[in-house]
Formats: structure tokens, sequence, C-alpha cells
């Protein structure tokens, strides 16, 4: 309970805390956020690869959170793999940076991804995988605050990405 209070406090300050934009560098959050899991990538032997991921127009606390938990799930719906691996990267895509987390986790069918960013809209059930249903919510609270989108593609037993969009070099209003 304490959990899902503290998930809903921080879907709630998405929206009300002031942004502090400034060009950020989303490797080094990334790198901060993967030392988070250091010992549960060790313990599982979990394959990460981290691609280039070029700078972007955010707040930087607020972007840690989206990454933290993108990765986070990742990690998540990887446990029951043999050989789990996360990537993490972005590409160009129509002039717009996208950057994504992709997994070969037992990702969801795309039949029900309309409801993958609500609040308490969970695809999986609670006991197979912990969570409180709030953390996607939250990713796409704060990438539409700063201006961009939020998006995933998956298939069942195949695993999930999770793609965003954030501005580049211009200034957020």
């Amino acid at each position: 309970m304490g959990r899902l209070i503290d998930d809903l406090l921080a879907y709630s300050q998405t929206a009300r805390q002031t942004f502090e934009v400034r060009l950020v560098a989303p490797g080094s959050i990334v790198r901060h956020v993967l030392g988070n899991f250091r010992d549960e990538q060790e313990s599982r032997r979990v394959e990460v690869t981290v691609g280039d991921l070029p700078s972007c127009q955010a707040d930087p606390t607020l972007l840690k959170q989206v990454w933290a938990n993108l990765v986070g799930n990742a990690f998540k719906y990887t446990g029951k793999r043999e050989c789990p691996r996360i990537d993490i990267g972005s590409r160009l895509q129509a002039g717009e940076q996208v950057y994504y987390v992709r997994d070969n986790g037992v990702g969801f069918d795309m039949k029900y991804a309309d409801k993958l960013f609500g609040v308490f809209q969970r695809l999986h059930k609670a006991v197979d995988f912990d969570g409180t249903g709030v953390g996607l919510a939250i990713v796409q609270r704060i990438v539409h605050r700063h201006g961009g989108r939020v998006w995933a593609e998956a298939a069942v037993n195949q695993g999930a990405t999770f793609f965003f969009t954030l501005p580049g070099e211009k200034t957020l209003s």
C-alpha cells in the first residue's frame, strides 16, 4: 500500500512540478539508472547494450524518472527469461530523435496497447509481476509535458519496445 501511495504521489507531482529544462545527456542518466540494477544485472546475467543517446532538452530529474521506469520494467519483464536482453538506444526517424528501451521479455498483445499508459492499467497479473500500474502513466505524463510522444510495440513472449521522443535543440516554453 505504501508503494502505491508513493507512486500516486509521484504521478500527481509530475503534473505540478516546475521544469528546469536544459540540454542533457541521456547517456549519463541511463548509466546512472543502470547502476541501480547492477546487482540484478550480474546475478541474472542480463545482457544490456546501450547505444548512442543524443542530447535533448529536458528536465534532468524528470528524464531520469522516465528512464528508471522504462529500464525497471525491462528488468522486471525479462525476469523469467533464460537469456535476458535489454537494448537501450535511439534512432532518427522522420527528422525526430526517438529513444527506446527494448527487451526480450514476456511482451504483451498489441490489441491492449491503448491501456498501457493509463493509471492502474496492467496487462499482466499482479501475482506474476510486481508493480502498482502507475509507472507507465508517469512516463507518459513526463514525456507529454516535455512536448514529446510515447508508444510501445510488442508481441506476446517476444518482448516489448518502448519509444519516446523529446525536443532537440529547441527551447520549451
